[in-house]
């Protein structure tokens, strides 16, 4: 495992719950969104089992509905539930403390 992934090991959900924010999103585009995003290195493979644990733990809620246009198979819809909100909101309040905290040590070596 790269330094990379495990890393995002640890905040990927956050960022999946933060892209779904403001509006509802299936699979592959949340996929496309992370690519995006820089995210590169995260495979489509490894969306699929946080999007089960993720609604498993009631953080999302997903609904089948079918593909725009015409043709083509239904898709799952996924986004948030009040719970996956709280979270959400957790995780910002987190992440900026970290972040500022991992900036300070690399950019003044901790003085």
């Amino acid at each position: 495992m790269t330094t990379q992934s495990q890393m995002l090991k640890g905040i990927l959900e956050g960022c999946i719950l933060s892209l779904m924010e403001h509006r509802e999103v299936y699979g592959y585009e949340l996929s496309t969104l992370l690519e995006g995003s820089g995210l590169t290195f995260v495979s489509e493979g490894s969306i699929y089992p946080l999007l089960l644990r993720m609604q498993k733990e009631q953080l999302i809620e997903g609904t089948l509905r079918p593909a725009p246009g015409a043709g083509g198979p239904p898709r799952k819809y996924y986004n948030l539930t009040d719970k996956g909100r709280q979270v959400l909101q957790q995780f910002k309040e987190h992440w900026g403390t970290l972040k500022d905290s991992v900036d300070h040590i690399l950019t003044r070596g901790g003085q």
